[in-house]
């Protein structure tokens, strides 16, 4: 009996110190590891479009003083979420009144991706993904954006149609983490060997001994596509099995992420040691200058639409650029 008990207390013992054994392994393996992630470096954000709805009062739009009008034959403006500031302004500075209408006559609080603008409007709101077939099939006439996809271009290709793209501003390609990541920069070799799968954990570049988890976005929209032409002939690798619950590291571009879906628990990251801010953009001293365009159809003979390419490259419309949060071409 007496053996009975001691084989039973020697087998509970020995089944604690094997449970025991195995939460510090894990603790030791992940969950040391993986505290304090800064996992929540990116969560979706949405376009708060009815910030900036042209000829409202309130709205968040650059306004400048201009004796510039379109009228008639309206060309249809649509754009990249990032630069949806810029297109409404433009409406609000140089289209009349009354040119922006809804389906049932008020912009819809669940409007987040432009459903309820009216055909007939004059702002439409696809963003990048359909933004580009809108106006490859003739939907859209001017399309604010960052450069095309692969995909999208050969979507086009494919139709018969050439696009032109007019450069009308600059802005910043960034990188961004939670704000309590340690690391403050990182070099351009440093991001696509981190994007590439050659750098997983944020020690190898002076951070915590944290796993790196290196968000992408959806294909074909800007920032993807932005991310493609920036790892240039470097192939996106595969990810760490665990990077899920490791510290993210995101892109976006500079004014989207500081100034339109603002997050202070977010980050943006200096690059070969210079930040992306203004005078850095102006001065080009920040790396990964990009512009943006305005992009039409070359067959489109809206006569309204070269008036409007050449008021947004002069002084008035470059301005206009500056005023909304970003570069203007002359630097």
């Amino acid at each position: 009996m007496i053996k009975r008990l001691s084989l039973q207390i020697g087998s509970l013992v020995l089944t604690v110190l094997l449970f025991a054994g195995f939460n510090a392994s894990i603790y030791c393996l992940l969950t040391r590891r993986l505290s304090g992630n800064f996992s929540d470096t990116s969560q979706a954000k949405m376009v708060d479009v009815a910030s900036y709805l042209p000829f409202e009062e309130g709205s968040r739009l650059a306004r400048i003083q201009t004796s510039f009008s379109l009228s008639g034959d309206l060309p249809v403006l649509d754009g990249a979420a990032a630069l949806v500031p810029v297109y409404a302004s433009v409406i609000d500075a140089v289209y009349p009144a009354g040119c922006v209408t809804y389906e049932g006559g008020t912009f819809s609080d669940d409007n987040y991706y432009g459903e309820n603008f009216a055909p007939d409007s004059k702002m439409q709101y696809k963003n990048t993904v359909r933004g580009y077939r809108a106006v490859v099939d003739g939907e859209t006439d001017v399309f604010f954006c960052a450069a095309p996809s692969a995909e999208q271009t050969a979507y086009a290709e494919s139709r018969g149609v050439e696009l032109v793209f007019v450069p009308v501003g600059l802005e910043a390609f960034v990188f961004f983490t939670n704000a309590s990541n340690p690391v403050e920069g990182l070099t351009t070799a440093q991001i696509r060997d981190i994007y590439a799968g050659k750098i997983r954990n944020w020690s190898e570049v002076g951070g915590a001994d944290r796993i790196i988890n290196p968000l992408t976005r959806l294909s074909g929209s800007g920032s993807q596509s932005a991310m493609e032409a920036f790892m240039a002939d470097t192939p996106l690798g595969p990810k760490s099995p665990l990077a899920l619950f490791g510290g993210s590291i995101g892109f976006s571009f500079r004014f989207y992420l500081n100034d339109m879906v603002a997050n202070a628990g977010v980050k943006m990251l200096s690059v070969n040691g210079v930040y992306p801010d203004k005078p850095s953009i102006r001065s080009g001293t920040y790396p990964i200058v990009t512009q943006f365009f305005a992009a039409y159809r070359a067959d489109n003979n809206n006569e309204n639409i070269p008036r409007l390419i050449e008021w947004l490259l002069s002084d008035e419309g470059q301005r206009l650029i500056e005023e909304c949060g970003y570069i203007s071409l002359e630097r």
